[in-house]
């Protein structure tokens, strides 16, 4: 079924405000700190991923962690790194109930990132 999105709603993060205005915040944020938050987001997907039963074996984190490699589109901001792309399809790939929750957590990383960054200058 293909999803339908209206002009205010075109992409998948788009759907829910706290992980729109999160993943927005971090693509205008610099390199470093995108890649360090994908990490973090890599590591809290597969943890959720665990608790919710989704991944038992090894081998369910390596096919969780494939799925983001799976997709072969460019023009997507966070196309340009795997890491990244990793981490968003996988964030993609979730539940929209694990999504909120890991929304909420990668919002505070974002800020948590940002301040930190502030301080340093």
């Amino acid at each position: 079924m293909k999803e339908v999105y209206s002009n205010e709603q075109r992409r998948w993060y788009d759907k829910d405000p706290i992980l729109s205005n999160a993943v927005k915040t971090l693509e205008n944020s610099d390199d470093e700190t995108q890649i360090r938050i994908a990490l973090n987001l890599i590591k809290i997907i597969i943890e959720h991923n665990i608790e919710d039963g989704e991944c038992e074996t090894v081998e369910d984190i390596i096919n969780a962690v494939g799925s983001g490699l799976e997709d072969t589109r460019k023009g997507r901001w966070y196309d340009i790194d795997s890491t990244l792309r990793t981490a968003m399809n996988m964030l993609q790939n979730c539940p929209a109930n694990t999504q909120r929750i890991i929304a909420q957590e990668m919002a505070q990383m974002v800020v948590k990132s940002i301040k930190s960054d502030g301080a340093d200058e």
